[in-house]
């Protein structure tokens, strides 16, 4: 029989960062799932987006162009120009 030979710490090292970057790596696909679901079915989560943070926002109009809802941006934009418009009648 063969004596055993440990192995080297590289090894063990190279599995335990590769199971750590894939338990990241799905952690940060699920959550950017999260947020593209959110922003497509929520409209006042896409105003909030917009206000705060409008280049997220153009990167998702653009996903969308691609994918083919390229009335996305032209409907929302409407939407927030009659609801403003209404606020300042009141």
């Amino acid at each position: 029989m063969l004596p055993r030979t440990p192995k080297p710490a590289i090894w063990r090292f190279i599995k335990g960062s590769a199971k750590t970057l894939f338990v990241l790596e799905a952690v940060c696909f699920a959550a950017s799932y999260g947020l593209y679901y959110r922003m497509n079915t929520d409209q006042d989560f896409r105003r909030y987006i917009n206000e705060n943070y409008p280049y997220a926002l153009d990167y998702y109009y653009k996903i969308g162009e691609i994918v083919g809802d390229s009335k996305a941006r032209e409907t929302d934009a409407n939407f927030w120009r009659s609801s403003a418009e209404r606020f300042k009648k009141e």
